[in-house]
């Protein structure tokens, strides 16, 4: 029979869609200021249909209160048994952020990430997806890949972890600021001694964190 040359041909469709919170601060639209974005992920504990859930921490729980916060604050909501870290999500969380970028005004060169547990496993994975997408993250008792840590050495990065965390071991965090530290990245790491998993708190309500994220912008596009 022989070789013979061959061709295939296949569209393959995928639909992304998911349920989140958006934030405007109140000066929002009054001038033609572009404004600069926190991209938020929850944890496990806030999965699934209702977006009250993802108000219990965070940045969303935050603006229910602050209104004038200085940031436009995107908090996605990710599905029952779906994770942050995945694929699928990862995706999902680009195509969100393009949409939102595409009809707002937002700084594209102050563009942030954070999130806590599931979600500090997220952070680390779309840091590392886009390492030229955000400006600066903050990744909260969560593990990523310390072989990949290269990628994101040129950005600024504050990672918070209780000592105590019997969840995600601190371990996990060490991991990571070690790995970044090798390769001469930008990193800031926060112990607290006396937290166990919840160490988000403590994280979220330091004013110091929102100022230092906007310290940070990104150089090009």
């Amino acid at each position: 029979m022989g070789q013979n040359q061959q061709f295939f041909q296949k569209v393959i469709t995928t639909k992304l869609s998911c349920n989140y919170l958006l934030y405007l601060p109140d000066q929002y639209g009054k001038d033609k200021q572009d404004w600069p974005l926190i991209l938020f992920l929850h944890g496990a504990g806030e999965r699934g249909d209702s977006l009250d859930l993802v108000k219990t921490w965070g940045p969303p729980r935050i603006v229910e209160n602050q209104k004038d916060f200085p940031f436009i604050v995107v908090s996605p909501q990710c599905p029952e048994r779906e994770w942050w870290s995945s694929d699928t999500q990862i995706a999902l969380l680009d195509a969100l952020l393009n949409n939102i970028v595409d009809q707002y005004r937002v700084d594209r060169k102050r563009i942030y990430l954070t999130g806590l547990s599931m979600g500090g496993y997220g952070t680390w994975k779309m840091a590392i997806k886009y390492p030229n997408r955000f400006a600066a993250i903050i990744p909260i008792c969560g593990k990523g890949d310390p072989d990949s840590a290269i990628r994101i050495k040129h950005l600024p990065v504050w990672v918070c972890h209780g000592a105590k965390d019997e969840v995600v071991p601190l371990s996990d965090s060490e991991e990571m600021v070690n790995a970044l530290k090798e390769c001469g990245g930008n990193v800031t790491f926060t112990i607290y001694p006396d937290a166990g998993h919840n160490s988000w708190t403590e994280t979220y309500n330091n004013p110091d964190l929102f100022k230092w994220l906007l310290k940070h912008k990104l150089k090009s596009l």
